[in-house]
């Protein structure tokens, strides 16, 4: 690592990969769970036409190979695909088999985090306290999940840890809305995730997808609300 406050050749590496370059114009993403085969072309559909560009289908999802296959044949090169909750090496190589480009995590999980480094795929392990955060970005992270972020202290909490920790990407995931999501970025964090507030199981069993397109599209609007300001 670098000096405090300024960039390591790794951070350096991390801020210019594509991926990087190509989520911090838009840094929200997206976390489908639970969703089942019947869903997944009409809400690929639906994430497609809201203008979301990022999301993640989570490996503890029944048949989440599939799904991820599916859904990047679904997307094509509209969505960036990635998988979540992956806590074992066995369930990173089963993700990026099925065509997963990123990998998130609720907790850090070294070898996971190591092997993602080694083939320069991006990674956000989870961490909750200073030293996990500090620990998850020193392994390797592309940014550090938060999580959950409301309770860990909501946007106070992320100018807090950003006093020492300036130099590390944070993304914000849980208790994410379109009135609190401008105080998550501007006390700190560099992106946020989002999941059954806005992919509703109500809404998906009832097949309206609608409501979900539009909830998206909320959470867009107040971020482009924002870096409109900058």
């Amino acid at each position: 690592m670098g000096k405090r406050g300024q960039a390591s050749g790794s951070d350096c590496s991390r801020a210019l990969s594509p991926f990087s370059s190509k989520f911090k114009k838009l840094p929200l993403l997206g976390i489908l769970r639970g969703i089942k085969p019947g869903e997944l072309e009409p809400l690929t559909a639906t994430i497609i036409e809201s203008g979301l560009q990022t999301i993640e289908i989570t490996m503890n999802t029944s048949g989440a190979s599939g799904l991820l296959k599916k859904t990047v044949q679904l997307a094509g090169k509209k969505l960036m695909i990635g998988a979540g909750t992956v806590l074992t090496l066995d369930e990173l190589k089963l993700a990026i088999d099925s065509g997963a480009t990123f990998i998130v995590m609720p907790v850090l999980v070294e070898n996971v985090v190591k092997y993602c480094v080694k083939k320069k795929t991006p990674v956000f392990p989870g961490a909750f306290t200073p030293f996990e955060i500090y620990k998850a970005w020193q392994a390797g992270a592309t940014m550090v999940k938060v999580f959950p972020a409301q309770s860990a202290g909501g946007p106070d909490y992320f100018k807090e840890v950003k006093g020492p920790f300036n130099h590390i990407e944070l993304l914000a995931c849980g208790g994410i809305t379109p009135d609190n999501l401008s105080s998550y970025f501007e006390n700190g964090a560099s992106a946020i995730a989002f999941g059954g507030s806005v992919f509703r199981k109500d809404w998906l069993r009832e097949k309206n997808f609608k409501k979900s397109g539009e909830a998206i599209k909320e959470l867009i609007d107040a971020y482009r609300n924002i870096a409109a300001k900058k």
